[in-house]
């Protein structure tokens, strides 16, 4: 899995809803795992109670950072 640009992270945390810090910090530091940055994404939206447009950017940018 890739590092994204800080411009490709900026659009997914563009978005209509999204909770721009949290999708910026987590696609920053997400690291070089798929299953484990979603794993983390899951846990860090129950711990921090993201909202369904900030889960759906994150877990976008995971994918799209592992093709």
């Amino acid at each position: 899995m890739r590092s994204l640009s800080g411009e490709e992270v900026a659009q997914f945390s563009a978005g209509a809803g999204v909770k721009k810090i949290a999708v910026e910090n987590f696609l920053s530091t997400m690291g070089d795992s798929r299953i484990i940055a979603q794993q983390n994404a899951l846990l860090d939206a129950r711990l921090y109670r993201w909202n369904a447009a900030t889960k759906r950017a994150i877990m976008q940018g995971i994918k799209y950072a592992s093709e």
